[in-house]
């Protein structure tokens, strides 16, 4: 193996560093553009299926084997379907030169920030019975509902978000979506659940609420027009009658944790793991 090595590097040239550096800055930035988007979802599932293919060859499994494989090929074939919206959103960021965006992480500071606007404007939307609709993207994108919207890409606060559903205004009925310490959209259209257990008292923006809850890991907050009841929907599931104590301690807890990388787990874990060890 070092032998090869040795008769490898010679061969290696100034183009070839420059060719293999180019296509993992490339790969880089689409894993990127894709976190922001369900494909991401997608990928991991392609890799599960993949490393099963290589275990199960490896473990002499033929029937498994061929399985795997022709259902690659199938999904293969598929994938320019599947990830339709991702491929028109890249080539329409790379003809706007916006392909390689940065995004930004918050902080703790920034998360409390943003806690405290949105939970000041709650409570006053509450009190006024203004009906409003938040989304606070986490891992899962919301690319797609974003542009349903009218694109905004402004700071959190308190006044803007009371604005935004303010009464008979044009973005009143739609949800504000943000990202970070940013409101990427509002007026945004989101999914209805199809869950028919629901409560009859829950009108449409509560249902959507919940709709785009089961497709994302997203937090949403809702305010019901009607008796200015807070409420938070995540993974399917609505907690209703909330106080601002209550919004608080929801929002903390989701957007502390969306921030946590899988760099920082992993060493958590193994820093938990030399302490027992100790």
């Amino acid at each position: 193996m070092l032998l090869q090595l040795q008769g490898l590097l010679p061969a290696i040239g100034i183009l070839d560093i420059v060719d293999i550096v180019l296509v993992a800055f490339f790969l880089y930035r689409i894993y990127l553009m894709l976190k922001n988007t369900r494909g991401a979802t997608l990928i991991k599932g392609l890799l599960v299926l993949l490393i099963f293919m290589i275990v199960s060859r490896w473990l002499n499994l033929y029937v498994i084997s061929w399985l795997l494989e022709k259902s690659m090929t199938i999904i293969m074939v598929a994938l320019p379907i599947v990830f339709q919206p991702e491929l028109r959103r890249a080539l329409e960021l790379l003809g706007r030169g916006q392909l390689f965006h940065k995004g930004s992480e918050l902080n703790a500071q920034e998360v409390e920030e943003i806690v405290n606007a949105v939970v000041g404007a709650a409570v006053v939307m509450s009190r006024r019975k203004l009906g409003a609709l938040m989304v606070f993207e986490r891992e899962t994108g919301l690319e797609e509902r974003i542009e349903t919207g009218v694109q905004l890409d402004a700071l959190i606060s308190e006044s803007l978000l009371l604005n935004i559903f303010e009464k008979d205004t044009p973005l009143h009925d739609g949800a504000a979506i943000i990202r970070g310490k940013r409101i990427v959209a509002a007026g945004c259209l989101l999914p209805l659940t199809e869950n028919r257990n629901l409560s009859q008292e829950l009108g449409m923006r509560h249902r959507a609420g919940i709709g785009i809850s089961e497709q994302s890991d997203a937090i949403i907050i809702i305010v019901s027009e009607e008796t200015g009841t807070i409420s938070s929907a995540k993974n399917g599931n609505i907690m209703r009658y909330l106080t601002a104590n209550d919004l608080k301690e929801i929002l903390r807890k989701g957007l502390l944790r969306s921030n946590v990388n899988m760099t920082g787990t992993l060493l958590g874990k193994f820093n938990d793991w030399r302490c027992e060890k100790k």
